[in-house]
């Protein structure tokens, strides 16, 4: 009696090309259960979460999207879709700064994907909704603009928008004339200037009489968040007085002096506020600020004994990274090389094999950029080996081979293209099959072999439209 038949072999691929035709048709709550069926044949696996973070964000659900895009980039902080997906979850979610901070890490990952800087472009946008009219108010702010999102999500948790000022938000601008500037800024922090920035915005009265989409003017929002802020100094006052704090700032230093070392709790938080900021400056286009504070950060780090910094090396690679990082948008390319060539040194020395894969990226491009494709092929060879994921290859086999098309070397290229093809079809992922399979085609024109040229071009449109992507598939046309 012959064997009844199994049925189609379910395979990891074949369910994710399954719950992207599914999501494409609308169908997402079953491309859900694909993806979920697939992470359990392939536990963790990035492509996947991030198809499945789509997913959740198509059906409005905002923290599992943002879970989904997180987990991503647990192992591989530099997978460019799960900084591309955060970014987008965040934007979805409002926090619009942090979403800012996402695209701009993406772009300087990949400066030839044009959606990090569409990203960029409206996150910036939906900002300056958010804060006014920027000629209406010289904005002089050098700290992060995170008021915004905190303020909306106070008043969510704790509040309804009010609809008309209270005696209390009235008679906030005089109660301002009587506090003490210095001890306000004290209290508040890096909120200080936030306020301050309200209180210009009041003086714009066209702007204050606006009316808002969900009712109310822009004066009852104003009025309610520089309550809140008065509300949070008052309150930060009674818990702990400024004489307090620099009492026992003193003491600290003090005992700091007297052990010789900081305590290695405090130094990691300080640490890392200030790489933080570093980014933050960078993510806001404030290049030369960015690079100035990474400077005065290895400088400070530099002075500082092993056991007081654990990670001392580590941190000294990543500074020379994020001041490369700073030098390219500034343009500065051959300051960023050497910067970029201090990391890979740090990295060799104390055998960290992650940030050397960094350092010999980020050389790549500049390589790249400045049209020293050789050099870019022989930097990112390099990185072949290190590659963690298939994924990651298909990455470097189609950087790798678009340098050989631009050098004239098309047989080279259309070799590297079909490796990036593979490994990006081990992954199913459709956007990078379509980045290959394009480099493929374009290889094929350059050997005159237009007939393969044209089916690869056809197969690459069909990516194009499972992605969806319109700009790919009008330039394929």
């Amino acid at each position: 009696m012959a064997d009844p038949d199994p049925g189609p072999i379910v395979t990891f691929g074949s369910l994710i090309t399954e719950g992207t035709t599914l999501s494409r048709r609308g169908q997402h709550h079953k491309a859900l259960g694909c993806f979920n069926n697939a992470l359990k044949l392939r536990a963790g696996d990035k492509q996947c979460l991030i198809t499945r973070s789509k997913c959740f964000l198509k059906l409005g659900d905002v923290e599992n999207s943002l879970k989904d895009a997180e987990a991503s980039l647990q192992k591989d902080k530099a997978f460019t879709e799960g900084l591309y997906q955060k970014a987008e979850t965040l934007y979805t979610m409002g926090d619009f700064e942090f979403a800012l901070v996402f695209y701009h890490r993406g772009r300087r990952l990949r400066p030839d994907q044009p959606k990090f800087q569409l990203g960029i472009n409206k996150a910036e946008e939906a900002i300056m909704n958010c804060i006014g009219n920027p000629a209406s108010v010289k904005l002089e702010n050098k700290e992060e603009l995170g008021f915004v999102s905190r303020q909306a999500e106070s008043r969510k948790n704790n509040q309804k928008l009010q609809t008309k000022p209270t005696k209390d938000q009235k008679g906030t601008r005089k109660k301002q004339r009587v506090k003490n500037p210095k001890t306000e800024r004290e209290l508040l922090g890096q909120l200080y200037d936030d306020k301050t920035f309200l209180e210009k915005l009041l003086k714009d009265e066209d702007l204050m009489q606006t009316s808002m989409r969900q009712g109310g003017k822009v004066l009852d929002l104003v009025l309610d968040g520089i309550s809140y802020l008065n509300q949070r100094r008052d309150f930060w006052q009674q818990q702990k007085p400024i004489y307090a704090r620099v009492y026992e700032r003193r003491l600290l230093q003090k005992r700091w002096i007297r052990d010789g070392k900081r305590k290695p709790a405090e130094v990691a938080r300080s640490i890392a506020k200030d790489m933080e900021d570093i980014e933050l400056m960078l993510a806001r286009g404030s290049a030369e600020e960015s690079c100035r504070k990474a400077e005065r950060v290895l400088k400070k780090i530099q002075g500082w004994a092993e056991d007081e910094v654990p990670n001392k090396r580590e941190l000294i690679g990543n500074l020379h990274s994020c001041i490369g990082n700073a030098q390219v948008e500034m343009g500065q390319m051959e300051a960023a090389l050497r910067s970029y060539r201090r990391d890979l040194d740090y990295a060799r020395q104390n055998a960290l094999p992650d940030s050397m894969s960094r350092a010999l990226d980020n050389m790549g491009r500049v390589y790249a950029q400045t049209g020293r494709f050789q050099q870019a092929i022989n930097t990112w060879e390099k990185r072949i080996p290190m590659a963690k994921s298939s994924l990651e290859k298909a990455c470097l086999f189609h950087d790798i081979g678009r340098c050989y098309l631009e050098l004239g070397e098309a047989e080279t290229a259309q070799d590297c293209g079909q490796k990036s093809l593979e490994s990006a079809d081990e992954e199913g992922d459709v956007e990078w099959q379509l980045h290959a399979t394009v480099l493929v085609a374009q290889a094929q024109v350059k050997l005159k072999d237009y007939r393969s040229a044209i089916l690869n071009f056809e197969r690459a449109l069909e990516k194009a439209k499972l992605v969806p992507d319109q700009a790919a598939q009008n330039t394929i046309i």
